[in-house]
């Protein structure tokens, strides 16, 4: 089963996986405009946007747990799942930006530093620039795969990071946003290496 899926994974273009994961955004929007979402659309747009930024960041981290345990390999598709990550959370911004706070950006730029779950998030979103950035074969030759690699683990502090500001958006404690974390953390500890010394030290007793 899992070589069958493999082997069809192989034959998708990234380029499909882009498209498919653009789709949702104008539908989205146009949910949103006709009454879809509610009766405070941009609210429920603007979390909508970063509910999917964050389950996109938790697909790109279980690529490789998925590979490591199970042989599934959806390597190929991990650039993709990350830079429409990033896109996803600039919609995300740029709703809270234009449409909920309609460029008031004296305002913004007191509750980014007032409101912890807002300096949060966008700590988290500054952390990913330089992650899309250097998603390309180029940076990757220019910036050497052990420097590269270092510089993408930012990934892992970006999920958690992410997973706290969705938590604190909720006014109340909610059971979806706790799952997130939990995942994370969960595909987290499935990358943790016990040092040499801890494993000598384990086997000894």
């Amino acid at each position: 089963m899992i070589d069958t899926i493999n082997t069809y994974a192989r034959k998708i273009p990234t380029w499909a996986l882009y498209l498919l994961l653009v789709i949702p955004i104008p539908y989205l929007f146009y949910s949103a405009a006709t009454g879809g979402m509610g009766i405070e659309p941009i609210n429920a747009l603007e979390r909508e946007m970063g509910d999917l930024t964050l389950k996109l960041i938790i697909v790109g981290l279980a690529v490789t747990p998925l590979r490591k345990y199970l042989k599934l390999n959806l390597l190929k598709f991990r650039r993709a799942i990350g830079v429409m990550a990033f896109v996803y959370v600039v919609v995300h911004l740029g709703i809270w930006v234009v449409l909920d706070m309609s460029l008031r950006w004296e305002q913004m730029w007191g509750d980014i530093w007032k409101r912890p779950y807002i300096t949060i998030g966008m700590a988290a979103f500054l952390m990913m620039i330089p992650l899309v950035i250097t998603s390309n074969n180029l940076s990757l030759r220019k910036i050497g795969g052990a420097a590269w690699r270092k510089l993408h683990k930012l990934v892992y502090l970006i999920a958690v990071l992410g997973a706290v500001h969705f938590i604190m958006v909720q006014k109340v404690w909610e059971v979806e946003p706790l799952l997130h974390l939990a995942v994370i953390l969960a595909l987290l500890a499935t990358r943790y290496k016990p040092s040499q010394k801890a494993a000598v030290v384990s086997a000894r007793g």
